[in-house]
């Protein structure tokens, strides 16, 4: 690999997640770096904090060969893996609460070009052991141009 495709480079990111009859969009500008194997997102969001204004939010998304997980860090903390076929642990902490959860992977396709990437999967969400919600979300990252 060359320096440049190891280097930094900015992306703009989309995510859409779906449950029931509800969907969620974020649109945010990232930035993306490869690290071994695995690609890795960051990108910031606004979550509603304890006191009502908004507070941010660092995501980081490793995407490897067969699986992806989010990490966030900020006004939320939160961990969750997701791999096909796998039930995996994770948790989520904010000021109102914090809970252990698990992720039950239905289907996950990742697909990369060149400096793009398109990924969606399927999952349901456990909560202490029970069914807390079924999920679909997709994801898309598109280099964003030099400047």
């Amino acid at each position: 690999m060359t320096e440049a495709q190891q280097g930094k480079y900015g992306v703009s990111v989309t995510l859409v997640s779906v449950q029931g009859t509800e969907r969620s969009v974020v649109h945010a500008a990232g930035e993306a770096f490869a690290k071994g194997q695995s690609l890795y997102i960051r990108y910031g969001e606004l979550q509603p904090g304890p006191d009502g204004r908004e507070a941010a939010v660092r995501n980081t998304l490793k995407i490897t060969g067969d699986g992806l997980k989010l990490i966030r860090h900020g006004a939320v903390e939160s961990e969750q893996s997701f791999q096909p076929g796998q039930q995996l642990p994770g948790f989520y902490r904010s000021p109102y609460t914090q809970f252990n959860l698990t992720t039950d992977t239905k289907t996950l396709d990742i697909r990369r070009s060149g400096r793009s990437l398109d990924a969606s999967w399927e999952y349901d969400l456990y909560v202490y052991g029970e069914l807390s919600g079924q999920f679909a979300i997709s994801l898309k990252i598109q280099e964003e141009p030099q400047s």
